[in-house]
């Protein structure tokens, strides 16, 4: 599907993507689709196995020392 969009296509594309937004809105769109796109990726890398190692705010809490009694 991807593959058949072309040049004029992805120009078109833009075009209606900064009207739509307008250009104050993209740098803001875009930090934000790259940050879902990360989470998607660490995700799927968990999920997959490769990440071996739990990440911090999954441990259990008794594993955790740097909780401050007070």
């Amino acid at each position: 599907m991807l593959q058949n969009i072309g040049l004029p296509g992805l120009m078109l594309i833009l075009v209606v993507v900064l009207v739509l937004f307008g250009p104050s809105k993209l740098p803001e769109l875009g930090r934000a689709v790259g940050r879902t796109l990360h989470e998607f990726k660490n995700s799927a890398r968990e999920l997959v196995g490769e990440g071996k190692e739990a990440p911090e705010h999954l441990e259990a809490p008794e594993k955790r020392t740097d909780k401050v009694n007070v």
